[in-house]
C-alpha cells in the first residue's frame, strides 16, 4: 500500500468523544444495472460509549432495494491489518466482507489509480472542516461473491468506489455524487451546508472532483464556490462556474430505486439520507456531455430527522 493510499484509508478515530468515522463502497454492474451499497461507521457519542455499525443495501435489476442493519456492537480503535472490523462486517486493503440477515459479501477490490481527493488533502490530515471525505478506490473494480438467502452469485467486473469519511457527524443538508463516465474516467462530487454555528447559515459548498485521461480537475480540490447547488429528492443539481467553465450536473433518483435511511449523530442528533446506486447523472462541461444512465451512485440527506418531501427544494 503506498503511502498517498496509506494517509487517505488508515483509521482516524483513536478514542475521542464527539466523532464519527465511515468507510463505505458503492458498486455496480455495468450488464445489468444492480447495485450494492455497503456502509460502516464507528460512532463515538459525547456522552455514552463508542459503538459500529453499518448496513449492506442490494439494489436488485428486477425489483426495490433492500436493506440489512449490522450491530451496534461496542468498539474500540482499531489495531489491525484491517481499517474497519465489527459488527460482522471487514473492510481492508483490497478486501470487503460481511453478513448480515439474508445476505453476505466476500469481494476484492482494486484500482491501479491513487486516491481521490474530493477536500483539500491538508484539511483531511489536519482535520481542519469538520467533516471530510477522500475517494480511496475512485475507479475500483470489484469481484467475488453475493449470497442472497441460499443462492450465491458471481461479482465479476462490477464497478464502484470505496470512500472514507471523518469527523463530527453529518452536514446539515448535502448532495453526493459518485459515477463512472467510461473509460477510466470518473466524477465525485459534495455539496453541502454544515451544522455547526456560524457555517449553518451558509450557502451549499460544493467540492467537485473529475478524474480524465488520468488526470484530477480541478487542479486544486478547493471548494467551487461559482456552482449553484438545488438539492430535491427526487431531482437535484449543481449548475455554474469551475474556473473558466461552464458546468451543469443533474441528478434524477427514481423513488422506487431509493432507501432512505435514518442514523445518529455523536452529538445525538439524527439524520436521514435517500440513496441509490441506480440513478441517472447528466454531465456538461462547456460542449462536452456525458449520460450515466441507471448506474449513478447518488445521495441527499438532511439532519433532523426527517427526510424533505418529495417536492421539496431547497436553493442556495
Amino acid at each position: 500500500m503506498d503511502e498517498e493510499l496509506r494517509s487517505a484509508a488508515v483509521p482516524r478515530w483513536r478514542g475521542t468523544a464527539g466523532r464519527l468515522e465511515v468507510w463505505y463502497a458503492t458498486l455496480s454492474d455495468p450488464v445489468t444495472r444492480a447495485g450494492l451499497w455497503i456502509h460502516c461507521e464507528t460512532v463515538a457519542p459525547l456522552q455514552g460509549e463508542p459503538y459500529a455499525h453499518g448496513w449492506a443495501t442490494r439494489f436488485a435489476a428486477d425489483g426495490p432495494p433492500r436493506t440489512e442493519r449490522f450491530g451496534p456492537q461496542p468498539v474500540e480503535p482499531a489495531n489491525g491489518a484491517a481499517w474497519f472490523d465489527s459488527a460482522g462486517a471487514l473492510v481492508g486493503p483490497e478486501r470487503l466482507t460481511g453478513r448480515v440477515g439474508p445476505l453476505a459479501w466476500d469481494l476484492s477490490w482494486k484500482d491501479g489509480g491513487p486516491p481521490l481527493w474530493t477536500f483539500p488533502r491538508a484539511a483531511w490530515e489536519r482535520e481542519l472542516l469538520p467533516g471530510a471525505q477522500v475517494v480511496l478506490a475512485p475507479t475500483a473494480d470489484f469481484a467475488g461473491t453475493l449470497t442472497v438467502g441460499d443462492e450465491v452469485r458471481r461479482v465479476d467486473g462490477w464497478r464502484g468506489g470505496l470512500a472514507h469519511i471523518y469527523g463530527h457527524g453529518n452536514a446539515k443538508r448535502w448532495g453526493w455524487i459518485h459515477a463512472d463516465l467510461g473509460g477510466g474516467d470518473v466524477v465525485e462530487a459534495v455539496t453541502a451546508v454544515s451544522h455547526k454555528p456560524g457555517l449553518r447559515r451558509l450557502a451549499p459548498m460544493a467540492f467537485v472532483r473529475f478524474r480524465i485521461g488520468g488526470r484530477d480537475w480541478p487542479a486544486s480540490p478547493l471548494p467551487s464556490l461559482r456552482l449553484r447547488t438545488t438539492l430535491g429528492l427526487r431531482h437535484w443539481q449543481l449548475e455554474g462556474r469551475i474556473g473558466g467553465h461552464k458546468v451543469l450536473i443533474r441528478v434524477d433518483q427514481p423513488a422506487e430505486k431509493c432507501v432512505s435511511l435514518q442514523y445518529t449523530d455523536p452529538d445525538g442528533g439524527t439524520a436521514v439520507c435517500t440513496n441509490t446506486e441506480q440513478a441517472d447523472v447528466h454531465i456538461d462541461v462547456d460542449d462536452r456531455h456525458w449520460s450515466v444512465l441507471g448506474t449513478g451512485h447518488a445521495e441527499v440527506g438532511l439532519r433532523g430527522g426527517a427526510a424533505p418531501e418529495p417536492n421539496e427544494r431547497t436553493t442556495a
